[in-house]
């Protein structure tokens, strides 16, 4: 016998199950009937009916399949956790607040120079007047690595809270300091909270701007920063001579307190790293080695000879710290420095670069105005604005090369330029200085080393954010600003060294300029040449080790991988 097909069920509106009139008829007379997941007694699988129970999961399901009566989109098990979204943020307030920030760690890194002598006059303690310098810049390094990891695992909000909040309570108890070691002290504390202002500015940019125009906003605070590296010399010589000298520290109060309104307000709440574990031994380890190695840079040389046990068993120590920092770290769950991130090439010759490019610049810029006071007879005020071309080169370069980076996506051809341009200039300037340059010649070559700074520094910054995720973004730039700052301090204290070298080479000139700049105006004709001469050899060789390091950075930046920047944060 043979069996029949199955026939074809007529389609049912909406709200009915596919059963035949038949069973819709007894259906009606006896109620409706219970739903039933069994298939058709032919084998036929039995297509979903509406109010069926969901069906449980079967073996060999696949993981979050949906199931019968599951609503439309919800979540399955198995699936993926839905990212987060980003929270709404107020950008034009939120940069405003960054500018703000930027300007005041730049003011407070250069308006107490001319205040110096006053303070001393005041408070005395005329041997520990560097401290006033050094304990603000060591704190200030020392702690930057710190509020870069820990915004990332806590959010920038508290970070940048703490920081600014640090910062005038520092500014506060500097003007209130009755003795040295107190201002000191406090020069410290106000350290500690500069530590995490430009790191936390420049890792905000990148929260609230994607990648791809990131260079503009980079650009932007770059300038910021020179303006303000320029203005602060002479805001502080007119506070000082219309005021007093504390006042030089209560102008942060309303500045700080501006800011720190219109991050509050702005700023997101929340971290973006997903473990908040605290890699306390990792903090302590770096925040030692970076003091023990910026206190010998700083002394030596100059209390202490390089040779001398203070400064080798300094360094001794430094050596210490950083292996055990190796071996904790690569131990840590959340290491405060991750050794990871060193192993990228983006990251790490970026980092390399940026470490060169402003040991090249920064070893060279701090005797400038040594070399107008002495050869060119500039007072102290026109010799700190002789450093005025330098920042007007890096202003015009950083903002115009921001924007063409923004505009073409790439960002690796700017610095490997600066860096070339810098190089050639300090080549030149080595070259030339036996000779003697006049004043207009040697601010010529000065806008021309700003227009290389002007094209590196802003854009390493995008390259090193770039390498990295969101996650790390916080560490990532304040591993930069951290290196950067090691590297200012290296090239000072190289300059130091080498222009001591040429001094001890030509020991009457040396004694000559041991006299003050005021006594080598009155030396005689042959003696003053002498010791003039002297000083341009030291700049030589200084500009000479200055054109290596940037030669040496631009090998590295076109050694670095390019990656394109991304047009979204996400």
């Amino acid at each position: 016998m043979t069996a029949r097909p199955a026939q074809p069920q007529p389609h049912a509106g909406p709200g009915l199950s596919g059963a035949p009139q038949s069973r819709l008829a007894s259906a009606a007379a006896s109620g409706p009937a219970a739903p039933t997941n069994a298939p058709p007694a032919d084998g036929a699988a039995r297509a979903p009916q509406a109010g069926d129970a969901p069906r449980a999961p079967q073996a060999g399901d696949a993981p979050g399949a949906p199931q019968a009566g599951d609503a439309p989109g919800a979540p399955q098990a198995g699936d993926a956790a839905p990212h987060p979204p980003r929270p709404e943020v107020n950008k034009r307030r939120v940069l405003a607040g960054v500018m703000l920030a930027i300007g005041l760690a730049s003011l407070d890194g250069n308006i107490v120079g001319p205040a110096l002598p006053r303070i001393v006059s005041d408070l005395g303690g005329l041997a520990h007047l560097s401290w006033v310098v050094t304990a603000f810049s060591v704190a200030s390094t020392a702690s930057t690595p710190v509020y870069g990891r820990l915004s990332d695992q806590f959010g920038r909000r508290p970070a940048f809270f703490i920081s600014i909040a640090l910062f005038l309570l520092g500014s506060t108890l500097c003007g209130f300091a009755s003795t040295m070691p107190r201002l000191i002290a406090f020069r410290a504390l106000q350290g500690l909270g500069a530590g995490g202002l430009m790191t936390l500015a420049q890792t905000t940019i990148g929260d609230v701007v994607p990648p791809r125009d990131r260079p503009r906003y980079q650009g932007l605070v770059t300038a910021v920063f020179a303006v303000c590296s320029v203005a602060g010399p002479l805001i502080g010589g007119v506070i000082t001579d219309l005021f007093t000298w504390p006042w030089i520290f209560y102008v942060n109060l309303p500045l700080g307190a501006l800011a720190l309104f219109m991050l509050a307000t702005a700023l997101p709440v929340g971290g973006t790293h997903a473990s908040r574990q605290v890699d306390w031994a990792g903090f302590l380890l770096l925040i030692g080695a970076t003091c023990v190695i910026l206190l010998a840079l700083s002394w030596g040389g100059s209390q202490y000879p390089w040779t001398s046990p203070t400064i080798l068993g300094l360094f001794a120590l430094f050596g210490l710290l950083l292996a055990m920092l190796w071996r904790v770290e690569h131990a840590a769950a959340a290491p405060a420095l991750p050794p990871r991130l060193f192993a990228d090439p983006a990251f790490s010759l970026a980092i390399g670069g940026i470490t060169l490019a402003v040991t090249a610049l920064f070893g060279a810029l701090v005797f400038i105005p040594l070399y107008f006071q002495t050869v060119h007879a500039a007072s102290a005020t026109e010799a700190g604005l002789r450093t005025a071309p330098i920042m007007a080169g890096i202003i015009v370069s950083s903002i115009l090369g921001g924007r063409f980076v923004s505009r073409t996506g790439r960002y690796k051809r700017l610095p490997i330029i600066g860096l070339g341009l810098a190089g050639t200039t300090y080549s030149v300037l080595a070259l030339a200085m036996p000779h003697g340059l006049s004043a207009n010649q040697f601010d010529l070559g000065l806008v021309c080393l700003g227009l290389g700074a002007g094209l590196v520094m802003p854009n390493m910054t995008t390259a090193v954010q770039n390498a990295v995720g969101l996650h790390d973004l916080g560490v990532a730039t304040a591993t930069a600003a951290f290196f950067r700052s090691l590297g200012g301090a290296f090239g000072v204290a190289a300059a130091g060294m080498l222009l001591n070298h040429v001094m001890h080479t030509h020991p009457s000139a040396a004694a000559a300029l041991q006299g003050g700049l005021d006594s080598v105006r009155h030396l005689p004709p042959a003696l003053r040449t002498q010791a003039l001469g002297c000083v341009n050899q030291g700049l030589a060789e200084i500009f000479t080790a200055a054109a290596l390091c940037a030669w040496c950075g631009m090998a590295l930046v076109a050694w670095m991988p390019e990656r394109p920047l991304r047009t979204s944060n996400t």
